[in-house]
């Protein structure tokens, strides 16, 4: 009987190891389950950041490079030449930039009128720049750079939907015919007409596509008047 028990005893004490050894074996494999996301989710931030710190920042555009030389003009009428050079140079990078991105027959004359403005910057520090021949040089540019966007407009091809980016080119113009001494009574009322047009383009269906045709001779008539200007 006692050997009996003793081999049943040994039986058991055996089965147990085995239980506890596996046990043993299989426990480590639980860490490894969180650590599948944590590296998965790093990876994502990863891929983020790149694409958000790549985006580039683009030149200023026709209207931030007028506005700059718009500012420049009030600075020098209030005796500030730190902000008019400043801003008179910033205005200038951006014709400069407005000339390389979008290029038309305007591009040689918007370039010529940059020259111009770089022209004036060392006038100002002495105080030998008046405000009469800044503003016109101004003008002229801003012309150029009006004539420069509206002709990119017209070939880039339709102009259904496009009234308000034509509308604000046309009225760019006319802010610089009035400077330059308001311009021919002809030319301010050809630039109405052209606005009353192209009004229409952003009405949608047979109205635009009727004013289309009209709107395209308009502002063409328009792009030779700045060009007989400049």
């Amino acid at each position: 009987m006692k050997t009996i028990r003793l081999r049943v005893g040994i039986a058991l004490l055996a089965s147990s190891l085995t239980t506890v050894t596996m046990a043993q074996v299989t426990t480590p494999a639980m860490p490894t389950a969180p650590a599948s996301p944590t590296v998965g989710g790093a990876i994502k931030d990863t891929s983020i950041t790149p694409g958000s710190a790549a985006t580039p920042t683009t030149p200023a555009d026709a209207d931030g490079s007028t506005a700059h030389l718009d500012k420049a003009v009030a600075a020098l009428d209030k005796g500030d030449k730190t902000t008019t050079t400043q801003e008179l140079q910033a205005g200038i990078r951006g014709l400069e930039a407005e000339a390389q991105a979008k290029p038309t027959s305007f591009k040689d004359k918007l370039l010529a009128q940059a020259s111009k403005l770089k022209a004036l910057l060392p006038l100002i520090p002495t105080g030998a720049l008046g405000n009469g021949i800044l503003g016109k040089a101004v003008s002229l540019a801003k012309l150029a750079s009006g004539g420069n966007k509206l002709e990119g407009i017209l070939a880039a091809g339709s102009l259904l939907g496009k009234g308000s980016q034509l509308t604000s080119g046309l009225s760019g113009i006319g802010s610089a015919l009035s400077g330059l001494g308001g311009g021919s009574s002809a030319g301010q009322s050809l630039i109405s007409t052209a606005l009353a047009t192209v009004g229409k383009l952003d009405q949608g269906g047979m109205v635009a596509k009727a004013a289309e045709p009209a709107a395209k001779s308009q502002i063409s008539s328009v792009l030779n008047l700045v060009k007989g200007v400049l």
